[in-house]
Protein backbone atom coordinates (compact mmCIF):
# COMPACT_ATOMS: atom_id res chain seq x y z
CA UNK A 1 0.00 0.00 0.00
CA UNK A 2 1.14 3.13 -0.71
CA UNK A 3 1.89 5.37 2.01
CA UNK A 4 3.68 9.21 2.14
CA UNK A 5 6.24 10.23 5.09
CA UNK A 6 6.14 13.61 5.65
CA UNK A 7 9.85 13.65 6.53
CA UNK A 8 10.85 13.21 2.84
CA UNK A 9 11.32 16.02 0.49
CA UNK A 10 11.98 13.65 -2.52
CA UNK A 11 8.26 13.81 -4.25
CA UNK A 12 6.71 10.53 -4.86
CA UNK A 13 4.79 8.91 -8.03
CA UNK A 14 1.79 9.26 -6.48
CA UNK A 15 2.27 12.96 -4.99
CA UNK A 16 2.91 13.91 -8.68
CA UNK A 17 -0.10 12.01 -9.27
CA UNK A 18 -2.24 13.64 -6.85
CA UNK A 19 -4.13 16.40 -6.79
CA UNK A 20 -3.63 19.75 -4.41
CA UNK A 21 -6.89 19.95 -3.17
CA UNK A 22 -10.23 18.10 -4.40
CA UNK A 23 -12.66 19.57 -5.50
CA UNK A 24 -15.16 20.40 -2.54
CA UNK A 25 -18.57 19.62 -4.44
CA UNK A 26 -17.16 16.19 -5.86
CA UNK A 27 -16.09 15.50 -2.61
CA UNK A 28 -19.28 16.22 -0.95
CA UNK A 29 -20.39 13.90 -3.56
CA UNK A 30 -18.57 11.09 -2.98
CA UNK A 31 -18.92 11.37 1.20
CA UNK A 32 -22.50 11.30 0.35
CA UNK A 33 -22.44 8.22 -1.27
CA UNK A 34 -20.50 6.30 0.95
CA UNK A 35 -22.81 7.63 3.68
CA UNK A 36 -26.29 6.68 1.60
CA UNK A 37 -24.22 2.70 0.45
CA UNK A 38 -25.08 0.84 3.93
CA UNK A 39 -28.33 2.43 4.78
CA UNK A 40 -30.44 0.39 2.74
CA UNK A 41 -28.83 -3.06 4.84
CA UNK A 42 -27.69 -1.49 7.97
CA UNK A 43 -28.94 -0.22 10.36
CA UNK A 44 -26.83 3.36 11.69
CA UNK A 45 -25.62 4.00 15.47
CA UNK A 46 -24.92 7.46 16.69
CA UNK A 47 -21.48 8.26 18.54
CA UNK A 48 -21.46 12.12 17.77
CA UNK A 49 -19.26 12.61 14.89
CA UNK A 50 -19.06 9.02 14.17
CA UNK A 51 -21.57 6.78 12.60
CA UNK A 52 -21.37 3.08 12.97
CA UNK A 53 -23.30 1.07 10.09
CA UNK A 54 -24.70 -2.67 11.64
CA UNK A 55 -25.80 -4.82 8.95
CA UNK A 56 -29.08 -6.48 9.63
CA UNK A 57 -29.44 -9.88 8.04
CA UNK A 58 -26.50 -12.02 5.99
CA UNK A 59 -24.25 -10.21 4.19
CA UNK A 60 -21.19 -8.44 5.22
CA UNK A 61 -20.75 -6.49 8.20
CA UNK A 62 -20.18 -2.59 7.44
CA UNK A 63 -18.08 -0.20 9.07
CA UNK A 64 -17.95 3.18 11.23
CA UNK A 65 -17.10 6.46 9.49
CA UNK A 66 -17.03 10.10 10.44
CA UNK A 67 -21.18 11.39 10.29
CA UNK A 68 -22.57 12.74 7.59
CA UNK A 69 -22.91 16.79 7.94
CA UNK A 70 -21.39 16.77 11.69
CA UNK A 71 -21.23 20.29 12.73
CA UNK A 72 -19.58 19.87 16.40
CA UNK A 73 -16.07 19.16 17.38
CA UNK A 74 -13.88 16.39 15.72
CA UNK A 75 -13.72 12.95 16.50
CA UNK A 76 -11.36 12.47 19.38
CA UNK A 77 -9.64 9.07 20.50
CA UNK A 78 -12.06 8.40 23.16
CA UNK A 79 -15.05 8.63 20.91
CA UNK A 80 -13.37 5.83 18.69
CA UNK A 81 -12.69 3.73 21.44
CA UNK A 82 -16.18 3.94 21.84
CA UNK A 83 -16.99 2.90 18.58
CA UNK A 84 -14.53 0.22 18.99
CA UNK A 85 -15.90 -1.10 22.24
CA UNK A 86 -19.67 -1.19 20.61
CA UNK A 87 -17.93 -2.81 17.63
CA UNK A 88 -16.42 -5.92 19.84
CA UNK A 89 -19.93 -5.89 21.68
CA UNK A 90 -21.94 -6.38 18.11
CA UNK A 91 -19.00 -9.00 17.18
CA UNK A 92 -17.94 -6.61 14.24
CA UNK A 93 -14.28 -6.01 12.62
CA UNK A 94 -13.42 -2.91 14.36
CA UNK A 95 -12.98 -0.88 11.36
CA UNK A 96 -13.37 2.55 10.33
CA UNK A 97 -13.43 3.89 6.53
CA UNK A 98 -13.39 7.79 5.53
CA UNK A 99 -11.72 9.85 2.81
CA UNK A 100 -8.45 11.77 4.26
CA UNK A 101 -8.98 14.96 2.67
CA UNK A 102 -12.75 15.09 4.08
CA UNK A 103 -11.85 14.22 7.67
CA UNK A 104 -7.90 15.46 7.94
CA UNK A 105 -8.05 15.10 11.58
CA UNK A 106 -9.87 11.78 12.02
CA UNK A 107 -6.18 10.03 11.39
CA UNK A 108 -4.70 11.42 14.69
CA UNK A 109 -7.56 10.30 16.73
CA UNK A 110 -8.02 6.88 15.15
CA UNK A 111 -4.30 6.29 15.82
CA UNK A 112 -4.50 7.60 19.34
CA UNK A 113 -6.72 4.97 20.01
CA UNK A 114 -4.71 2.31 18.90
CA UNK A 115 -5.32 1.40 15.07
CA UNK A 116 -3.89 0.85 12.16
CA UNK A 117 -4.38 3.45 9.08
CA UNK A 118 -3.77 2.27 5.27
CA UNK A 119 -3.69 4.60 2.52
CA UNK A 120 -5.79 3.82 -1.16
CA UNK A 121 -5.52 6.25 -4.12
CA UNK A 122 -8.45 7.75 -4.61
CA UNK A 123 -9.57 7.86 -8.00
CA UNK A 124 -12.45 9.69 -10.18
CA UNK A 125 -14.12 10.02 -13.20
CA UNK A 126 -16.69 13.18 -12.44
CA UNK A 127 -18.84 14.81 -14.47
CA UNK A 128 -16.34 16.75 -16.52
CA UNK A 129 -14.72 13.94 -17.37
CA UNK A 130 -14.78 11.81 -20.42
CA UNK A 131 -15.40 8.66 -20.98
CA UNK A 132 -12.80 5.75 -20.84
CA UNK A 133 -10.42 4.57 -23.86
CA UNK A 134 -11.84 1.60 -24.65
CA UNK A 135 -14.19 0.41 -26.78
CA UNK A 136 -17.65 0.04 -26.29
CA UNK A 137 -21.48 0.80 -26.53
CA UNK A 138 -23.47 2.54 -24.10
CA UNK A 139 -25.53 -0.43 -22.79
CA UNK A 140 -21.99 -1.17 -20.89
CA UNK A 141 -20.85 -4.55 -23.35
CA UNK A 142 -17.15 -4.05 -24.67
CA UNK A 143 -14.98 -5.65 -27.13
CA UNK A 144 -11.79 -7.44 -24.86
CA UNK A 145 -8.41 -8.61 -25.66
CA UNK A 146 -8.62 -11.22 -28.82
CA UNK A 147 -11.18 -14.09 -28.18
CA UNK A 148 -12.29 -11.79 -25.18
CA UNK A 149 -15.99 -10.68 -24.96
CA UNK A 150 -16.88 -8.24 -22.04
CA UNK A 151 -21.07 -8.15 -21.03
CA UNK A 152 -22.57 -6.73 -18.38
CA UNK A 153 -24.50 -9.81 -16.70
CA UNK A 154 -28.40 -9.80 -16.13
CA UNK A 155 -29.72 -11.34 -12.80
CA UNK A 156 -30.79 -14.66 -14.43
CA UNK A 157 -27.15 -15.12 -16.11
CA UNK A 158 -26.63 -18.92 -15.93
CA UNK A 159 -22.59 -17.36 -15.33
CA UNK A 160 -23.70 -14.92 -12.70
CA UNK A 161 -22.02 -17.25 -9.85
CA UNK A 162 -19.17 -18.07 -11.56
CA UNK A 163 -18.34 -14.50 -12.86
CA UNK A 164 -18.81 -13.47 -8.88
CA UNK A 165 -16.63 -16.13 -8.15
CA UNK A 166 -13.75 -14.68 -10.12
CA UNK A 167 -12.70 -12.10 -7.75
CA UNK A 168 -12.82 -14.26 -4.61
CA UNK A 169 -9.97 -15.97 -6.10
CA UNK A 170 -8.57 -12.97 -7.42
CA UNK A 171 -8.34 -11.42 -3.75
CA UNK A 172 -7.14 -14.60 -2.13
CA UNK A 173 -4.09 -15.13 -4.39
CA UNK A 174 -2.45 -11.15 -3.89
CA UNK A 175 -0.60 -9.45 -6.98
CA UNK A 176 -0.83 -8.68 -10.31
CA UNK A 177 1.37 -11.21 -11.43
CA UNK A 178 -0.15 -14.86 -13.38
CA UNK A 179 -0.71 -17.10 -10.85
CA UNK A 180 -2.12 -20.62 -10.60
CA UNK A 181 -5.86 -20.57 -9.50
CA UNK A 182 -7.65 -21.40 -12.91
CA UNK A 183 -10.78 -22.79 -14.09
CA UNK A 184 -10.80 -25.26 -11.51
CA UNK A 185 -10.57 -23.84 -8.77
CA UNK A 186 -13.50 -20.86 -10.38
CA UNK A 187 -15.74 -24.17 -10.79
CA UNK A 188 -15.44 -25.29 -7.10
CA UNK A 189 -16.07 -21.24 -5.68
CA UNK A 190 -18.57 -21.00 -7.87
CA UNK A 191 -20.82 -23.77 -6.84
CA UNK A 192 -20.25 -22.54 -3.37
CA UNK A 193 -21.23 -19.14 -4.01
CA UNK A 194 -24.32 -21.10 -5.23
CA UNK A 195 -24.87 -23.05 -2.29
CA UNK A 196 -24.07 -20.37 0.26
CA UNK A 197 -27.02 -17.79 -1.14
CA UNK A 198 -24.08 -15.73 -2.20
CA UNK A 199 -25.15 -15.67 -6.08
CA UNK A 200 -28.52 -15.25 -5.22
CA UNK A 201 -28.48 -12.33 -2.84
CA UNK A 202 -26.14 -10.38 -5.61
CA UNK A 203 -29.15 -11.34 -8.48
CA UNK A 204 -31.59 -9.96 -6.13
CA UNK A 205 -29.38 -6.47 -6.09
CA UNK A 206 -28.90 -6.54 -9.62
CA UNK A 207 -32.88 -7.04 -9.75
CA UNK A 208 -33.25 -4.16 -7.56
CA UNK A 209 -30.59 -1.89 -9.56
CA UNK A 210 -28.18 -1.54 -6.55
CA UNK A 211 -25.58 -3.50 -8.26
CA UNK A 212 -24.30 -4.30 -11.80
CA UNK A 213 -22.11 -6.97 -12.52
CA UNK A 214 -19.72 -7.05 -16.04
CA UNK A 215 -17.52 -9.91 -17.07
CA UNK A 216 -14.58 -10.83 -19.04
CA UNK A 217 -15.12 -14.25 -20.92
CA UNK A 218 -12.77 -16.68 -23.13
CA UNK A 219 -11.69 -20.18 -23.06
CA UNK A 220 -15.05 -21.48 -21.87
CA UNK A 221 -15.12 -19.34 -18.76
CA UNK A 222 -14.89 -16.19 -16.80
CA UNK A 223 -11.77 -14.70 -16.58
CA UNK A 224 -12.35 -11.46 -15.08
CA UNK A 225 -15.22 -9.35 -13.19
CA UNK A 226 -15.95 -6.37 -11.25
CA UNK A 227 -19.41 -4.32 -10.11
CA UNK A 228 -20.62 -0.77 -9.93
CA UNK A 229 -23.08 0.03 -6.62
CA UNK A 230 -24.77 3.27 -8.10
CA UNK A 231 -26.45 5.59 -5.58
CA UNK A 232 -28.31 8.47 -7.53
CA UNK A 233 -25.74 10.03 -9.82
CA UNK A 234 -22.75 8.41 -8.21
CA UNK A 235 -21.13 4.90 -8.44
CA UNK A 236 -18.10 3.20 -7.32
CA UNK A 237 -16.30 0.62 -9.26
CA UNK A 238 -15.44 -2.09 -7.03
CA UNK A 239 -14.53 -5.76 -6.72
CA UNK A 240 -12.31 -5.92 -10.03
CA UNK A 241 -10.22 -9.02 -10.03
CA UNK A 242 -9.01 -11.62 -12.42
CA UNK A 243 -8.56 -14.91 -12.12
CA UNK A 244 -4.91 -15.46 -11.31
CA UNK A 245 -3.94 -17.76 -14.06
CA UNK A 246 -5.54 -15.27 -17.00
CA UNK A 247 -3.47 -12.03 -15.22
CA UNK A 248 -1.67 -9.35 -17.47
CA UNK A 249 -4.22 -9.63 -20.71
CA UNK A 250 -5.66 -6.43 -20.13
CA UNK A 251 -9.44 -7.98 -18.92
CA UNK A 252 -9.29 -5.66 -15.64
CA UNK A 253 -8.81 -2.57 -17.63
CA UNK A 254 -11.80 -4.10 -20.51
CA UNK A 255 -14.13 -4.72 -17.37
CA UNK A 256 -13.65 -1.47 -15.84
CA UNK A 257 -14.44 0.20 -18.98
CA UNK A 258 -17.54 -1.71 -19.15
CA UNK A 259 -18.86 -0.55 -15.99
CA UNK A 260 -17.84 2.70 -16.59
CA UNK A 261 -20.25 2.49 -19.85
CA UNK A 262 -23.21 1.18 -17.85
CA UNK A 263 -22.99 3.82 -15.53
CA UNK A 264 -23.08 6.51 -17.65
CA UNK A 265 -25.70 5.15 -19.49
CA UNK A 266 -27.91 4.86 -16.11
CA UNK A 267 -27.30 8.80 -15.65
CA UNK A 268 -24.20 8.11 -13.32
CA UNK A 269 -21.97 11.23 -13.53
CA UNK A 270 -19.47 10.57 -10.96
CA UNK A 271 -17.84 7.59 -10.86
CA UNK A 272 -14.83 6.53 -8.71
CA UNK A 273 -12.64 3.49 -6.67
CA UNK A 274 -9.96 2.83 -4.49
CA UNK A 275 -7.23 1.69 -5.66
CA UNK A 276 -5.21 -0.96 -3.74
CA UNK A 277 -1.87 0.98 -4.11
CA UNK A 278 -0.32 3.03 -6.40
CA UNK A 279 0.78 0.39 -9.20
CA UNK A 280 -2.54 -0.50 -9.49
CA UNK A 281 -3.82 3.20 -9.35
CA UNK A 282 -1.62 3.97 -12.91
CA UNK A 283 -3.59 0.76 -14.15
CA UNK A 284 -6.57 2.92 -13.72
CA UNK A 285 -5.55 6.43 -14.95
CA UNK A 286 -4.87 4.48 -18.46
CA UNK A 287 -8.46 3.15 -17.98
CA UNK A 288 -9.26 7.71 -17.87
CA UNK A 289 -9.53 8.05 -14.29
CA UNK A 290 -7.62 10.77 -12.63
CA UNK A 291 -5.87 10.89 -8.85
CA UNK A 292 -8.45 12.64 -6.84
CA UNK A 293 -8.27 11.79 -2.83
CA UNK A 294 -6.76 9.45 -0.59
CA UNK A 295 -9.11 6.92 1.07
CA UNK A 296 -8.28 5.98 4.73
CA UNK A 297 -8.97 2.22 6.49
CA UNK A 298 -7.96 1.67 9.78
CA UNK A 299 -8.03 -1.70 11.82
CA UNK A 300 -6.91 -3.70 14.38
CA UNK A 301 -2.74 -4.19 13.67
CA UNK A 302 -1.85 -7.51 12.66
CA UNK A 303 -0.17 -7.90 16.45
CA UNK A 304 -3.87 -7.94 17.52
CA UNK A 305 -4.66 -11.17 15.67
CA UNK A 306 -7.08 -9.12 13.41
CA UNK A 307 -7.85 -10.39 10.31
CA UNK A 308 -8.73 -7.58 7.58
CA UNK A 309 -11.87 -8.06 6.04
CA UNK A 310 -12.13 -9.28 2.33
CA UNK A 311 -15.04 -8.70 -0.11
CA UNK A 312 -15.77 -7.72 -3.79
CA UNK A 313 -17.70 -5.28 -3.55
CA UNK A 314 -16.95 -2.83 -1.16
CA UNK A 315 -15.95 0.53 -0.15
CA UNK A 316 -12.00 0.88 0.21
CA UNK A 317 -10.69 -0.38 -2.27
CA UNK A 318 -10.45 -2.57 -5.59
CA UNK A 319 -7.74 -3.17 -7.62
CA UNK A 320 -7.70 -4.45 -11.50
CA UNK A 321 -5.40 -7.66 -11.27
CA UNK A 322 -5.24 -6.66 -7.62
CA UNK A 323 -5.13 -8.50 -4.03
CA UNK A 324 -7.44 -7.07 -1.78
CA UNK A 325 -10.00 -5.18 -0.83
CA UNK A 326 -11.47 -3.93 2.16
CA UNK A 327 -14.78 -2.64 3.89
CA UNK A 328 -17.78 -3.60 2.58
CA UNK A 329 -21.38 -2.57 0.81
Amino acid sequence: MTSHDPASTAPTAADAAAPAQPDPALLEAIEGYYDAVPRGSARVEDFGPLSLFVAEGTGWPYYARPALGHGGPAATAADVRRVRARQRELGLPEAFEWVAEHDPLLRAAVEEAGLTVHEHPLLVLGPQDGPTDEPGDRAGDAAGPDGVSVRVLAADDPALAEALAVPHLAFGEPGTGVGSAGPTELAVRAEALRADGSAERLAARITAGRTALAAAFGEGTALCAGQHNPVGEVTEVAGVGTLPSARRRGLAQAVTAALVAHARAGGARTVFLSAADEDVARIYRRAGFRSFATALIAEPGAEAGAEPGTEPGTEAESGPDAAATTGAH
